[in-house]
């Protein structure tokens, strides 16, 4: 799929559009799009929790359940999160097969930086 990035304005491709597409949705909370109420995830209302083993299980199912509605075109395998340096910072790692690569199923890998206060 073909697009625009969305700092520079220039086409983007490929893993760019899935990574940007990816951000877009599990930084949206649900609820702030006027024509689609139930577009984006439940991450900005938990990324300020205390990080301990509940809210890491609550990140990890709204990430999933997210892109599972919202982005075809990457089947989920695996989701990793690791705290940043400052409070409220984190590293989200998503792992699965691209269902857009044709009958390779490619494999790929994502890295997003997560931040509170970042929606």
């Amino acid at each position: 799929m073909k697009g625009m990035d969305a700092s520079t304005g220039r086409w983007i491709d490929g893993t760019d559009h899935l990574r940007q597409s990816i951000a877009d949705i599990l930084m949206t909370p649900i609820g702030s799009r006027v024509m689609r109420r139930d577009y984006g995830s439940l991450l900005p209302e938990l990324i300020d929790q205390p990080f301990n083993g509940a809210t890491r299980m609550k990140l990890y199912g709204a990430t999933a359940t997210a892109l599972m509605r919202w982005e075809p075109r990457l089947r989920l395998t695996r989701i990793d999160l690791t705290p940043g340096a400052e409070p409220g910072a984190f590293t989200l790692y998503l792992e699965g097969r691209r269902t857009d690569s044709g009958p390779t199923n490619e494999y790929t890998r994502i890295t997003l930086p997560l931040r509170s206060g970042f929606y």
